[in-house]
């Protein structure tokens, strides 16, 4: 059967079995081996990617199912050479050793702050409840959430006073041009 999906914002279409598993689509299909594949049972969350925006286990999703809408994986996240402040925030806060969840972890974590910008501490844990990492004990996850929530507020907070600063650059400049040409 042929399958058309957005994948990370691109179209594509394949022609699969319907039986295919849409983590296996995204590894062995599209080659985006970023989304892991652990357990097979949705019990480990290592496969999560965004369905239409929501965290979804793709080890429970039939690609089939994904045609005709938006799947985000972890290689979607940044923005061209950018990181995405929840990938900047694992690496400020060493939330991975192996890296074997850290996909998963990211994908769910990021759709927290997109919907809860100021998770507290038992909000993050809530959240990952769903997903296993036999390696951190969770606490540096927990920071590496906290850090990302932190700097996403102060840059948003930055970006009026930006626009402000410019406005008034904009204003100066306007103001000499009319100055000069007197």
């Amino acid at each position: 059967m042929q399958v058309t999906m957005t994948v990370n914002d691109v179209e594509v279409t394949r022609e699969i079995e319907g039986r295919l598993l849409l983590v296996h689509f995204l590894r062995d299909v599209l080659g985006l081996t970023g989304t892991h594949w652990g357990c097979d049972t949705s019990n480990c969350g290592t496969c999560v990617v965004w369905l239409d925006g929501e965290p979804v286990k793709s080890c429970t999703v039939l690609a089939a199912m994904a045609g005709g809408h938006e799947v985000r994986t972890v290689e979607g996240l940044a923005n061209g050479a950018e990181l995405d402040p929840i990938q900047q925030g694992f690496i400020q806060c060493h939330g991975l050793q192996c890296g074997f969840c850290t996909p998963g972890m990211m994908m769910t974590t990021r759709a927290l702050l997109d919907r809860n910008p100021d998770p507290t501490e038992a909000e993050i844990r809530e959240a990952i409840s769903g997903q296993i990492c036999r390696c951190t004990g969770y606490a540096t996850i927990v920071r590496s959430v906290r850090w990302a929530a932190v700097h996403e507020a102060a840059a948003a907070a930055r970006v009026p006073e930006q626009a402000q600063s410019s406005e008034a650059g904009e204003i100066a400049d306007a103001g000499q041009s009319v100055g000069s040409v007197a």
